[in-house]
């Protein structure tokens, strides 16, 4: 009984140090786990800092770098609009520097205008004044010569009448050559700018061609196959070129006749092939003429865009191409109808552009000025009438019309085109080595300008001088008075201009002298 007392004493005890030591194990155990769980709340604290602070690292990276990239834009921009804003500011510094130019000339040519119109109060005052005193004196001079000649009042009024009129003539003329000797002077000097700097502008080399078809021969032999048995071939020939084939005693040659310069060239070219071929008969002269046809057309029509490529003119209608490109076997006075209207239409375009016009408008109307030559030869009348008539069937403009029309001065000029025409016709035909002018037609100018000096009142002798560009004229003194001989110089200008066709310019000289001769015996 005693030892199971002690034993089971004994067991207790070491169940409760069991125990007690169970329970310091396990408050041990929940000491290592609470520390364990703080060491790893602790760790991932720090883990977190860690990822935070590498976050916001990168995200300060990120902000900078789109700073940066939002400043340099910032910046670009900034450059580009100061940029800009200088080159608003050049702009209108430029525009205003314009204006302020405009502004001063406006403000010379208003100060200009009010001292003319000064000038014309202080003459119109000065008129009036005369007027004034020129009828007081005539007052007393009419009642003068009532008392003096015992004349009645009308014969009185009559006779201060005629003096009045003579007076007054004589002061209209002083008036009227003043005038028209400061605008010509001012005229003749913008004139003569214009027309030098389109001349020096524009350089062309000098034009002599003939118009002789002569085909030559390598012997006297071929004029017989030309001819061919009875006149056979020669007869085909004529029949289809429709020219006239002059063989004569001629060694050597043989001449084509015919007014219509396509037709000759054709028969020029089919008969040089003709011969270069050796056979001619009259199947074959059919075949070649039919051939050079159809290759003359093709250079016509090749020949029309090449003048006006070479004139700077944009494209025309085909009919005006093809028309255009006759003239370049046309002569007048032996300069290419051609190249003398591309002549043309530069020195026209060059005089349009210093004054300020539509510079490819005044081009063609140069090119196309002669138009009416290529088709003169089926039509009666002037070329220009002509041309300007296929112009407007063609739909071309009417200012273009009217500057063909017009480059005669045949029609009434409705624009300046045909005024500049004009010019840079003469111009080009009457520049060195441009035209060779026959001797009969030189001659017959000749006199039609002395006929024309003649044939005024008061004219004792006329001369044409140098080689017609010159009308010099000598008028009786006791007819004429010095103003009316100036008056006499333009009605012969007017005259020469209206009824005659010339190159260039004709100048007038009327001579009024008297002499006094006495013989010393």
């Amino acid at each position: 009984m005693s030892l199971l007392a002690a034993f089971t004493l004994t067991d207790a005890a070491w169940v409760v140090v069991g125990g007690l030591f169970g329970y310091i194990y396990v408050r041990y155990k929940e000491r290592v786990r609470r520390q364990q769980l703080a060491d790893d709340r602790r760790l991932a604290l720090e883990a977190a800092k860690r990822d935070a602070e590498s976050i916001l690292r990168e995200a300060r990276v990120t902000a900078n770098e789109e700073a940066i990239n939002l400043r340099s834009q910032a910046e670009l921009a900034y450059v580009t609009r100061q940029q800009e804003v200088a080159a608003a500011e050049q702009r209108l510094t430029q525009r205003e520097q314009l204006i302020n130019a405009q502004l001063e000339g406006f403000l010379q040519r208003e100060k200009h205008i009010q001292c003319q119109q000064a000038n014309l109060d202080a003459r119109e005052t000065a008129l009036e004044k005369s007027r004034i005193e020129t009828e007081a004196l005539a007052r007393e001079r009419r009642a003068q010569l009532a008392q003096l000649v015992n004349l009645s009042e009308a014969d009185a009024r009559a006779q201060f009448l005629k003096e009045a009129e003579l007076a007054a003539l004589r002061d209209a003329n002083e008036v009227s050559r003043r005038i028209l000797s400061e605008a010509k002077t001012r005229s003749e000097e913008q004139a003569k700018r214009i027309v030098s700097l389109a001349i020096q502008r524009y350089a062309a080399q000098h034009t002599y061609e003939t118009t002789t078809a002569t085909i030559t021969l390598t012997g006297d032999e071929i004029k017989g196959r030309i001819i061919g048995r009875e006149g056979r071939n020669i007869r085909a020939f004529e029949a289809l070129t429709g020219v006239t084939v002059l063989i004569d005693d001629t060694p050597g040659a043989v001449v084509l006749s015919g007014f219509d310069p396509v037709r000759r060239e054709i028969a020029r070219e089919a008969m040089q092939r003709l011969i270069l071929d050796g056979r001619i008969h009259p199947t074959r002269i059919e075949e070649v003429v039919a051939k050079v046809k159809e290759e003359m057309d093709e250079n016509v029509r090749k020949a029309g865009e090449d003048a006006i490529f070479r004139a700077g003119v944009p494209p025309l209608h085909e009919d005006i191409v093809q028309v255009l490109g006759k003239l370049k076997f046309r002569m007048s006075f032996s300069q290419n109808v051609l190249d003398h209207s591309v002549e043309v239409a530069h020195l026209t375009g060059l005089i349009a552009a210093e004054l300020g016009l539509n510079v490819p408008a005044a081009k063609r109307a140069g090119l196309l000025h002669d138009i009416g030559k290529a088709l003169q030869q089926d039509m009666e009348g002037s070329h220009a009438i002509i041309g300007a008539d296929f112009l407007k069937r063609l739909g071309e403009a009417d200012d273009i019309v009217n500057g063909v029309a017009a480059h005669h001065d045949e029609v009434t000029h409705t624009c300046l085109w045909g005024i500049l025409v004009s010019a840079a016709d003469a111009i080009s035909a009457s520049r060195p080595g441009a035209r060779s002018e026959q001797m009969d037609t030189y001659l017959k100018r000749l006199e039609s300008l002395e006929k024309i000096g003649l044939s005024f009142p008061g004219v004792d002798k006329c001369y044409a001088v140098q080689a017609g560009r010159e009308l010099r004229v000598f008028v009786q003194p006791e007819v004429l008075t010095d103003d009316q001989a100036a008056a006499l110089a333009r009605n012969l200008c007017r005259k020469i201009e209206d009824d005659m066709q010339y190159p260039g310019q004709i100048r007038v000289t009327v001579v009024r002298e008297t002499r006094a001769v006495e013989f010393a015996k």
